[in-house]
């Protein structure tokens, strides 16, 4: 079995987020897709298969488990059915995934440079009614490095994470995450990944800086550039920073303390039902990998 090496939000190889995507995986069940994704050994891996109500159809899977949405493997999969003829040059497409379908926009700005603008879930928060300070330490951190203006909540846009506002940029460098102790401090959702983030970063350029913290039951302990969690933060952004906003427009910075520097393009503007939020990027290819099954 052949799975392409992508990075995503990145046109850089060995930056970003790396994702392994599997094409023609019409034929592989559920125990097959996770064998491959525990083989490969990425965050996510993710599988391309036909579909009768969008464009593609794709599932994710963690080296533990399937996930509803994942963004990184979202660029990497568009991208390489882009690339390697599988899509028509059209403008726009469709995803089938379990947390609906949702549109992606294609965007040629050279010959070599692709960027990919895909819609998220509709956002939804949850707050978090656990132990601050048992949270804090269970990242390596102390309740001086939170950013006490604003709350701690669960968002998703796609898949679950807690959002913690830090205080600091200095802090971020100073994380350790100890990963099995998030589902017994995460009571509300034991299962959800943990993303700090703060207002103060690293590039000018950029307005929010994060790191991500992955469940235990994922099998990995860091995720270097997460697309849903950046699409979240800008909704929690319009709902806690600054609530009076119609529309948001920013860059998130991740992946510097790994060495795997990535950005995404997050846009959120609200509706008569709530918010519509994009993130959007790039993505390369870097190698094939083979996997025996």
């Amino acid at each position: 079995m052949i799975v392409y090496h992508y990075d995503a939000f990145t046109h850089v190889q060995n930056q970003g987020n790396p994702a392994g995507v599997v094409f023609d995986a019409d034929d592989l069940d559920e125990s097959t897709m996770l064998q491959i994704a525990r083989q490969v050994g990425f965050n996510e891996t993710v599988f391309v298969q036909s579909s009768s109500v969008a464009t593609v159809r794709l599932r994710y899977f963690t080296p533990g488990h399937e996930i509803n949405l994942c963004g990184h493997a979202t660029m990497a999969a568009i991208y390489g059915l882009r690339t390697r003829g599988y899509l028509n040059p059209v403008p726009e497409i469709t995803i089938e995934t379990k947390a609906g379908i949702l549109p992606v926009a294609l965007m040629v700005e050279s010959s070599d440079l692709l960027t990919i603008r895909m819609q998220q879930s509709e956002p939804q928060f949850v707050p978090f009614e656990g132990d601050k300070e048992r949270l804090m330490h269970a990242i390596g951190l102390s309740l001086e490095d939170l950013d006490l203006r604003y709350p701690i909540v669960y968002g998703s846009t796609g898949t679950w994470t807690l959002l913690i506002p830090i205080r600091t940029l200095s802090a971020f460098g100073n994380m350790r995450p100890e990963s099995s102790q998030f589902p017994v401090l995460l009571t509300e959702m034991p299962r959800a990944s943990i993303h700090p983030f703060g207002l103060e970063t690293a590039h000018p350029e950029s307005m929010m800086h994060a790191r991500h913290f992955s469940s235990p039951y994922s099998g990995t302990i860091e995720d270097p550039v997460t697309g849903t969690a950046s699409g979240v933060m800008g909704a929690y952004y319009m709902t806690y920073i600054q609530p009076g906003l119609e529309r948001l427009s920013f860059q998130v910075e991740q992946g510097h303390e790994l060495l795997r520097d990535g950005r995404v393009q997050v846009d959120v503007r609200r509706t008569g039902q709530g918010m519509s939020v994009h993130v959007s990027g790039n993505a390369v290819f870097v190698k094939e990998l083979s996997v025996v099954l």
